[in-house]
């Protein structure tokens, strides 16, 4: 999966608007959305808010995660454990990105944020990689990873797959007469 198809699921998450303009209910294939009235929050996917907001319809509210202070502590607690913490959003990155980037005038604090989700994707991925090094290296047969986001795991996922598909070829290279014994049963 690219990183554009991981971003493409992230926008269809909720995050509520302030509209400025009034609209009936609008039926759509994956529900209704609506109604939309001036001045009322309303939970809309992602990619509509930010369609909406570049036609300076809405204005944005940040989701409840994306707050300074929740997002140092958990910056915190993932560099003291040493397994994966559970994010707030399983779109976390994306989402960050998403909306600061169309939405940061709407934000508070937009600039601090980036860079704590920035700091917090640093350590997630330095641990990912320990990880799979280990992982590689102790030539395991299965991992456990809890509470990694899609990104995170698409992000290492070809690594760790060439990885895996090397160390079997090198084995099969090291032993062929165990593999032709096993061959004539």
């Amino acid at each position: 999966m690219e990183p554009s198809e991981v971003e493409f699921l992230a926008e269809k998450q909720t995050v509520t608007i302030i509209p400025n303009f009034s609209l009936d209910k609008i039926y759509l294939i994956t529900g209704d959305l609506g109604p939309f009235n001036p001045g009322l929050p309303v939970d809309v996917p992602v990619w509509l808010a930010i369609n909406l907001k570049q036609r300076q319809k809405c204005r944005i509210i940040a989701p409840d995660w994306m707050d300074v202070e929740k997002l140092e502590h958990i910056k915190e607690q993932e560099r003291k454990e040493d397994t994966f913490t559970p994010m707030p959003s399983p779109h976390y990155v994306e989402l960050t990105k998403l909306l600061l980037n169309h939405a940061s005038d709407n934000i508070p604090k937009a600039d601090e944020i980036r860079t704590l989700i920035k700091d917090t994707w640093d350590t997630r991925i330095a641990k990912l990689r320990l990880s799979a090094d280990n992982f590689v290296s102790q030539q395991e047969a299965h991992a456990k990873l809890d509470n990694l986001t899609l990104m995170e795991i698409n992000t290492i996922g070809t690594f760790l797959t060439d990885s895996l598909n090397q160390m079997h070829k090198l084995r099969a290279n090291l032993q062929p007469g165990e593999r032709a014994q096993t061959q004539d049963y």
